[in-house]
């Protein structure tokens, strides 16, 4: 294990009991997560589960014309791969790193081997699928009913949970194409953001100048979410 990096870094790991950890940290992998990197695609059997510990991952649906939107984003309150001990082994959506960094990486094979023991891991991964679907359905349903400026605060302040820092290195056409929007959209509800004094936008890097005034310009998707995950996922250490 690096020395800089430790798999209680991601907060699945974090709350497992000793026994687990004994178990499962010894075979996992560090690996690099740089901004871009394709984890997996549409369609493909999954072979590694990855627990980010700094970085983002965003789960994109993928039309057949290229169109994309994001449904869900990951960092290190989860995992990427819940298909594996789903039994579903491919998933219909592509997962591609958004914020670079670092995850520990499993083998899907010695998940399932620990998820079938019915212990503290099948438990917490159970619950963590349920904040994640969670994410997923009130995504979809803010960008049906809610306006790009609202939109855009609910992924930002999603992205800074999962971040230590208060900025985010992001173009405003990669925030268009994670919210399925057009750039000219989001150019436009980052101004508004900025011109209130909530964030400031300089050539790709995005910084949160007032987190609570964010939270209030936000949709109520935000809080349902954050709500969810707070219930299913105290954070408290497993004893």
């Amino acid at each position: 294990m690096n020395h800089t990096h430790q798999p209680q870094q991601n907060h699945l790991l974090w709350a497992l009991p000793a026994s687990a950890r004994e178990r499962v940290f010894p075979k996992m992998e560090l690996v690099a997560m740089p901004l871009g990197k394709v984890l997996y695609e549409s369609g493909h059997s999954l072979q590694h589960v990855y627990f980010p510990t700094d970085s983002i991952v965003s789960l994109l649906y993928v039309m057949e014309d290229g169109a994309s939107a994001e449904i869900a984003v990951v960092g290190n309150e989860g995992m990427v791969g819940v298909a594996l001990f789903m039994g579903g082994e491919t998933t219909p959506n592509r997962a591609v790193v958004q914020s670079a960094g670092h995850a520990y990486r499993l083998k899907g094979a010695l998940l399932k081997q620990e998820f079938s023991r019915s212990g503290p891991m099948q438990h917490l991964l159970l619950r963590y699928t349920q904040a994640l679907l969670t994410q997923m359905a009130q995504t979809a349903v803010c960008n049906r009913h809610h306006t790009v400026d609202q939109q855009l605060c609910r992924w930002l302040l999603l992205s800074l949970d999962r971040l230590a820092g208060n900025e985010l290195s992001m173009t405003q056409e990669l925030i268009a194409n994670m919210l399925g929007v057009r750039r000219e959209g989001v150019t436009e509800a980052a101004g508004k953001l900025q011109a209130l004094g909530l964030i400031q936008y300089r050539r790709g890097h995005i910084t949160v100048l007032d987190r609570p005034r964010l939270e209030q310009a936000a949709c109520e998707c935000y809080a349902v979410v954050k709500r969810e995950f707070d219930r299913l996922l105290p954070e408290t250490v497993a004893s």
